[in-house]
This record gives structure tokens, C-alpha cells and sequence, in this order.
């Protein structure tokens, strides 16, 4: 294990306080989070401000160390990985929500700050973020931005880089870049805050975030239907989109696999309801009455009985049985209980080529290997689908190769991407070079020099070594 100096260490528990320096035994008490790597570092170094931040970041660089930043640790790319020799930069104390203007719409947040800790006090004014996603109660703003996250309703209102106003950062330098714009209208050179939405923590550390807020709509409704085609659930999505009713917050697509393995670990069932087809579809609506919602559900299911024969659906009575459903589809741990260490995989695909996309896909992981059959479901209203292994544990090498050839091989031709959401991190970096335009490959590598000649900053991660 490499040792680090002395004089650094000490000097860091000077900037942040000893109590905020954590090594040895009380590093195995933290949470390791999705990666058992995160922490292998052996050192956490938690400020509580840009300021405090802004030290540490000074002391590593004149010492030479690298950092690795983190926060929820729920990166499932290997994006916040450390190792000896390295410290770890925990954003979890910079969790400050600024009182919230409803009548700006804006908040103002620490990067530690979890997506769900501003939805809570957003919705105290009856707005929300405008994104969501599973593991809202761990995952923060701050790695949320660094990976560009996306979630259910990234189809509606985009993804993080759509809702970010303005951001800090402090360099790899330890200097800081400040554009805390508050208004959506701003054309005043350079919107530089876009080169560290993605940047994965390897061009600085983002300290601060102006999140656009939306108005939260008075009511919900939930239904699941079950359908015979993935073309028939683009159908259903493309007119759930015009229901006047409200408007569709969410479309979540699953394949029977998925379904039927939730289903059954969470002991969910319906007497009305088998489970018998290829295709389910959680769709949630909002809008001001609840009542013409699941109306407008039932006209919606009506119609596409008719255009798909078989139809099956349900449509939410109560806010438990909506919670069931949702659980059907945010409950993914049961895929890694059931096969540990599962390879996953994160893709986007355009609308149009969804269907022979996941057609041709399951037929040649058959085709190699027919024990192989992927868990699939997503986000289908933008085309993002994740993929997941029936198999426990990493693949060897070689057929590694294969599934990520499968996936990734025709995704840059048809304008899709090897990564919806997760990122690059260490695990995906093959990847990238594999499917990216080298121009934009050398354009980010001029980047970084620039930023963090040194590569201090995350090294490892979307770049190699």
C-alpha cells in the first residue's frame, strides 16, 4: 500500500478538521456503495464548502496525489474506483438546499445534495426537479451532473444537462469556476458549465448547482398494461403522448424476463392480470384531476384492445397499489441477487430501430451462447434500454468482447450510444474508443490536458492511463 505524506495528511485535517479525514478502520465503516473498489483508497477526506474543497484539491495537487470524487456511490461504471496512493473526495457534507423562490423556479444546491432531499423541498412549493430516477435517495446532484444522469423522465424534460441553469467547480488546480446563472436565457459567450456535465469528476469537482424547477402536478395515476409486441408498446407510448387529460410522466418498458423475475421475488400478482405476455409497459400520468386521468387510462386501454388484440391492464386504485407497481420496475437489485455481479450493460437506441434492435440482439447472445437470455427495460419514450446478463459475475475477456460487439456494433451508425446514463468510468473506456469519432476523442483529450495536465483529476476514468 502506498503511503502518503505525512505533512499532506496533516495539513488536510487542518483544512477540513480530523474528524473529517477518515482512515484506516474507520474508512471499512463507510458505505462501499455499488463497487467494492470505491474505498480502496484508504483515505476520505469530507469538506463541508467550495472553500474547504478548494484546499484540499490545492494541497493533493502540490503534493502530487491524485483525487478521486465521490458522493453516493451508486455509479454502477466504475466512475469513483480508487486506489492506493489516492485520496477520496467525499461531497456529502456540500448537501445545502438554498431556500427555494417559488416564483423563480430555480434551486440553488450543494453537490452532496441527494435528488431526493430536493425533491422533498421542492415539492413543499409544489415543484419538482423535473428528474427522477430509482435511487433518488442516495444518488446526489452532484454525481447526477457528473455522469449527465437521465431517469424515467428524461423523454419530457431531458436529461441533467437540460436542467442545469448554472454550476461551480473547483479546477484541478484548486481555482474555481463560478457560473451560478439563475435564468434560463443567457447568451453571454462561452457555456463552459457544459464541459463538466459528463466529465465523470475528471476536469474538476462540481461544489454548486442551479437546478431548474417545474410546477409538481396536483395528481397522478399509474396503469401497466401487458403487450403482445414492442411495437405495439411504441404505439401505446406515442399515444399516451397526446392525451389531454394530463401528460405522461413516465413510460417504462419490460420485457417478460424482467417482469416475471420481479414479480415473483416481490410475490406480485394480479387474479386479473397473467403474466403471460412478451411486452409490459408502466405508464404514469399527471395532471390536475385524478379521476379524468385514470379515465383518460381507460380510454387509452380501450383503444389499444383494439388495435392489439389481447390487451391486458391495470390501472392503479390506490397509492399502495401504485407504489407496487412502481416497485415491479425500480426494485433492480433483485437481477443482482439473483445473478451476483451480473454484467450490465446501458444503451440508447432511436425509436425506429428499437424493435429489430432487441430482436437481433437477444438471437445472437442465443446464438453464442443459448443459456444467455438478458434481462431488458428501460426508459422506451427516449430509447434508452439497459441489458442485463442472466449470468453471475464478470465475463472472462473474450467473451466480453462479444456481448459488448453485439451491442455497441451498429449503435454509432444509427446515431444511438454505448452509454444512456451510467457513464463511461473505468469500465466502459474500450468502449468509447471503439464506437466514438476520433476527432471528438482527440477534442476531449485537448481538454483534459488543458484542465489537468497533470491527471490528477479521477484518473482512469473516460480516459486511459
Amino acid at each position: 500500500m502506498q503511503t502518503l505524506p505525512t505533512k499532506l495528511l496533516d495539513s488536510l485535517r487542518a483544512a477540513v478538521g480530523a474528524a473529517h479525514v477518515a482512515t484506516g478502520e474507520a474508512v471499512k465503516l463507510l458505505d462501499v456503495g455499488w463497487n467494492p473498489h470505491n474505498l480502496d483508497a484508504g483515505i476520505v477526506v469530507s469538506p463541508d464548502s467550495t472553500a474547504q474543497v478548494a484546499q484540499v484539491v490545492r494541497l493533493c495537487a502540490q503534493h502530487g496525489v491524485s483525487l478521486v470524487p465521490q458522493a453516493g456511490r451508486t455509479g454502477l461504471v466504475g466512475g469513483s474506483t480508487s486506489q492506493s496512493g489516492q485520496i477520496v473526495l467525499s461531497l456529502l457534507r456540500l448537501n445545502q438546499i438554498e431556500p427555494i423562490d417559488p416564483s423563480e423556479r430555480v434551486a440553488l444546491v450543494g453537490g452532496g445534495c441527494t435528488l431526493q432531499g430536493l425533491q422533498e423541498a421542492a415539492a413543499l412549493h409544489q415543484l419538482e426537479p423535473g428528474i427522477d430516477l430509482a435511487a433518488r435517495g442516495s444518488a446526489t446532484l452532484g454525481g447526477m451532473v457528473s455522469t449527465n444522469a437521465g431517469g424515467v423522465m428524461a423523454f419530457r424534460n431531458g436529461v441533467m444537462r437540460h436542467r442545469v441553469l448554472g454550476l461551480e467547480a473547483v479546477l484541478p488546480d484548486g481555482s474555481v469556476f463560478q457560473d451560478l446563472t439563475r435564468v434560463v436565457k443567457n447568451s453571454a459567450g462561452y457555456d463552459l458549465k457544459h464541459l463538466f456535465i459528463g466529465a465523470e469528476g475528471t476536469l474538476g469537482v462540481v461544489t454548486r448547482l442551479v437546478i431548474k424547477l417545474d410546477p409538481l402536478p396536483p395528481a397522478s395515476a399509474t396503469a401497466l398494461f401487458g403487450l403482445p409486441s414492442v411495437e405495439a408498446t411504441l404505439d401505446v407510448i406515442a399515444r399516451a403522448l397526446q392525451i389531454d387529460a394530463g401528460h405522461l410522466r413516465a413510460a417504462e418498458a419490460l420485457w417478460a424476463g424482467f417482469m416475471q423475475l420481479n414479480a415473483q421475488a416481490l410475490r406480485w400478482h394480479e387474479d386479473s392480470f397473467a403474466l403471460d405476455q412478451p411486452m409490459y409497459l408502466l405508464l404514469k400520468l399527471g395532471g390536475a384531476h385524478e379521476d379524468r386521468l385514470r379515465a383518460a387510462f381507460e380510454t387509452l386501454f380501450e383503444e389499444t384492445e383494439a388495435r392489439h388484440p389481447g390487451t391486458t391492464g391495470i390501472i392503479a386504485s390506490s397509492a399502495r397499489q401504485e407504489e407496487a407497481l412502481w416497485r415491479l420496475r425500480e426494485d433492480t437489485d433483485i437481477v443482482y441477487r439473483a445473478h451476483p455481479a451480473a454484467p450490465s450493460y446501458d444503451v440508447s437506441v432511436p425509436l425506429s430501430r428499437i424493435p429489430a434492435y432487441a430482436a437481433e440482439v437477444q438471437a445472437e447472445l442465443a446464438q453464442y451462447d443459448p443459456a444467455w437470455q438478458p434481462y431488458i427495460f428501460g426508459h422506451l419514450a427516449d430509447g434508452n434500454l439497459h441489458i442485463i446478463l442472466n449470468h453471475s459475475g464478470p465475463l472472462p475477456p473474450e467473451q466480453s468482447q462479444v456481448v459488448e460487439h453485439i451491442l455497441y456494433r451498429d449503435l454509432r451508425a444509427m446515431g444511438g450510444s454505448f452509454s444512456a446514463e451510467h457513464g463511461v468510468g473505468s469500465k466502459r473506456i474500450g468502449a468509447m474508443n471503439d464506437t466514438t469519432d476520433g476527432g471528438k476523442l482527440a477534442a476531449m483529450a485537448q481538454v483534459k490536458a488543458l484542465l489537468d495536465p497533470r491527471g490528477l483529476m479521477n484518473p482512469g476514468k473516460v480516459f486511459q492511463d
